[in-house]
C-alpha cells in the first residue's frame, strides 16, 4: 500500500512537518530534512493503522497524490509516498509452531490461564501492548 505525505519544508529553526492526508489526524515531523521527514511518516503510518485496527476501526485506502495535490492547505509543501507492508492489514489467523523450554510454556499457561485467556490469545495480547 503507497500511502501520499505532505511535507512541509523546515529550516534551522523549524521541523520538517508531515500530514498523511488519506488517515485522519496522522502527523510527524523531523529535524533533520525530507529523508527523515519520510522515516518518520512511515512510522506514524503504521502506529496510526495498528492503534484503528487495535480499535476495530476501518483503515482508509490510500489514494493518489493528484487527490490531494491541489488543496490549498498544501501549496509549497512536497509530496512523497511512503509503501507500507500490506502484511500490517492482515488479521487472518495463522497456525506456527513455537519451540519454549517447558518451565516456560508452564509460566505461560498458568498467566494465561489466570488472564482468563488461551495460550495464542494471551500471547497475542502482550505482542500488542506497547
Amino acid at each position: 500500500m503507497k500511502y501520499p505525505i505532505a511535507i512541509e519544508p523546515g529550516d534551522e529553526a523549524h521541523a520538517w512537518g508531515v500530514v498523511v492526508p488519506d488517515l485522519p489526524g496522522c502527523f510527524s515531523a523531523a529535524d533533520s530534512g525530507v529523508d527523515a521527514a519520510i522515516d518518520n511518516a512511515r512510522e506514524a503510518i503504521v502506529a496510526w493503522i495498528e492503534a484503528v485496527m487495535d480499535a476495530g476501526g476501518v483503515v482508509p485506502a490510500p489514494s493518489g497524490i493528484e487527490a490531494h495535490r491541489a488543496r490549498p492547505e498544501f501549496d509549497g509543501w512536497i509530496w512523497a509516498v511512503v509503501e507500507i507492508d500490506p502484511a500490517l492489514l492482515d488479521d487472518k489467523v495463522e497456525r506456527v509452531n513455537i519451540t519454549l523450554p517447558r518451565r516456560v510454556l508452564a509460566r505461560l499457561d498458568a498467566r494465561a490461564h489466570a488472564a482468563g485467556e488461551t495460550r495464542s490469545g494471551y500471547i497475542a495480547r502482550l505482542a500488542l501492548l506497547q
